[in-house]
């Protein structure tokens, strides 16, 4: 390898491997998988994990990797969970061609294994029940206990095993565990459970199997099974590794695959729990597990994200030997560099106010040219209607302004984009006191540019034609939790006590320009000082429903705070 810094493996994982091919151990091959639990969708925290094993056997001439669902709870899995799996792999831009597994694929040689080990005296089936077996392992200070059936003849506990196979034993009466040593100091190698009886239908093997492995013995042999040379997983793993290798030798399954582990994403105002996740979708604290709101790929999918912005998030932040939290502000400018580079701009006003042009004449309607993007030269231009009637957003305008406002107020000057100069002469009020339209002159000499006479405004506003806007809806979300670590709790308090009671607000008189007349689900956009937006699948012929992706750098926000403060 050359001492050129832009030669150097990435990260402690790919150096790793980059060593393995150096030294031809299997054969200088290289093969990765991805492994998940169909109990629910994907998350932002897979996406990390999809990144690194695709990447990883991308980089290396001749690498694969596998997609492998690890079925090994029936109780928890569904085929629905398999099929959004794979389509939000496929979305997030990796292919795995014909390589789709199933542990379950490996029942019958899982099986064998378990046989194998028995055989060898390294298994027995053990009589306890789950809450024996707890109180039996003992402590990081203390040596577990033996159980009383851990002696057992190789032939009973084979015996034994058909049976629980065959399906003679209730569920909890019996399990097998591998037979290593109760007073390790590692945990995970206190004999273990293999199998566990579990009489529950299958989403593959239906009512087949009355038994079925546990992760820990299905993962290391599965990798084994595929020829895979690096099981990455992620730090909770680590524990484990004895175990994976444990297992790996006794059986002398060769060439044998190497686990490594790396830190887990976790990301600040959520939560990439699936248990928790699960729960926020079962007790409706969102509305399933495409909400906008949820980390989900699915949800992210739905907000406007796109896969680009996705991965460069994932190979942005690295992959570390050590947990920690990132900021949200990284995700949240991935997807703003991504969606400026792409996306087209349009004027929305989310919070319609009236403006009328009193020297304009009724029923004229100018087209004016705006910029589709100035990011890409290639975007073009579009024609937007301007006449007498506009909707201007409500918050460009104040009737006392402070002295940093520089939008519109009355007798003040500003720019109305793409279009012209035009002053506030009066202000129109209900009888509630309420602000209702704008009367306003324009400087037609200023049409799509600066005056003439060199006088300059401070304030552009956007503006949509009132007689030519299209309406729609628009939910605004904010984060989902209040709290950068919603799982830090008091005592007493769950972790769904930290959610945000304004993680979304619906807008359902917003106005938008008539170029966005049947946009379709997924299509993204860019309102004009608003913030990215994406079509939602509730929209129809006769509504338009947009979600806001990401919001825009404000700077009067920010100079209101600084005041207050």
């Amino acid at each position: 390898m050359s001492s050129d810094d832009s030669t150097k493996p990435k990260d402690f994982i790919r150096a790793i491997v980059a060593e393995d091919v150096a030294k031809k151990k299997n054969g200088g091959q290289v093969a990765t998988r991805f492994p998940t639990e169909p109990n629910g969708c994907l998350h932002i925290g897979h996406a990390k994990s999809i990144v690194l094993n695709f990447g990883i056997a991308k980089e290396n001439e001749g690498g694969i990797c596998n997609l492998r669902f690890d079925d090994t709870n029936p109780t928890t899995e569904e085929t629905q969970h398999v099929e959004s799996i794979v389509e939000d792999v496929r979305w997030l831009g990796y292919d795995w061609g014909d390589r789709i597994h199933f542990t379950s694929d490996y029942f019958d040689q899982l099986f064998e294994f378990a046989v194998r080990l028995i055989e060898k005296g390294k298994a027995f089936v053990d009589d306890q029940s789950a809450e024996e077996i707890r109180a039996n392992n003992g402590s990081l200070t203390q040596p577990g206990r033996n159980s009383p059936s851990r002696d057992r003849s190789v032939e009973e506990n084979l015996d034994l095993f058909a049976r629980m196979k065959a399906g003679e034993f209730d569920a909890g009466r019996k399990t097998l565990r591998a037979k290593i040593d109760m007073s390790s100091s590692v945990l995970t190698l206190r004999d273990p459970i293999m199998y566990r009886i579990q009489k529950s239908h299958h989403h593959r093997t239906g009512e087949d199997w009355s038994i079925y492995p546990m992760y820990d013995f299905a993962h290391g042999q599965s990798d084994a099974i595929e020829g895979i040379t690096h099981s990455i997983c992620t730090l909770e793993f680590q524990d484990h590794r004895p175990l994976y290798d444990w297992y790996i030798q006794e059986l002398g399954l060769e060439p044998a695959p190497r686990q490594i582990e790396f830190a887990r994403l976790n990301l600040t105002y959520t939560v990439m729990s699936k248990r928790m996740l699960r729960r926020l979708v079962d007790e409706g604290h969102v509305d399933g597990w495409d909400d906008p709101r949820l980390p989900t790929l699915r949800g992210l999918r739905r907000r406007g994200y796109t896969p680009d912005s996705i991965r460069s998030f994932c190979e942005g932040i690295g992959v570390a030997k050590r947990d920690n939290m990132i900021e949200l502000a990284r995700l949240e400018h991935s997807i703003r560099h991504d969606l400026n580079l792409r996306a087209k701009r349009v004027m929305g006003v989310l919070r319609p106010l009236k403006l009328v042009i009193e020297n304009m004449p009724e029923g004229e309607v100018d087209e004016l040219d705006a910029i589709n993007n100035p990011e890409d030269d290639s975007a073009g231009t579009r024609k937007v209607p301007f006449s007498r009637e506009l909707y201007i957003e409500r918050d460009d305008f104040m009737e006392d302004p402070p002295k940093k406002f520089f939008r519109l107020a009355p007798g003040r000057e500003v720019r109305l984009r793409y279009a012209y100069f035009v002053t506030c002469t009066e202000v129109v009020k209900d009888v509630d006191g309420e602000v209702v339209e704008l009367r306003c002159t324009y400087d037609p000499a200023t049409r799509g540019g600066d005056a003439p006479d060199g006088r300059k405004v401070k304030g552009t506003l956007h503006w949509v034609s009132v007689h030519h806007a299209i309406d729609a809806e628009v939910r605004l979300y904010d984060t989902l939790f209040s709290v950068e670590d919603p799982t830090r709790t008091l005592p007493g308090q769950d972790f769904t006590d930290n959610l945000n009671p304004s993680s979304l607000e619906v807008l359902r008189k917003v106005k938008v320009e008539p170029s966005m007349a049947g946009a379709v689900p997924g299509s993204v956009c860019q309102f004009e000082r608003q913030g990215y937006f994406c079509v939602d699948p509730d929209s129809d012929e006769h509504r338009l429903v947009f979600n806001r992706t990401v919001t825009l750098r404000d700077t009067w926000a920010k100079v209101a705070k600084k005041e207050k403060r």
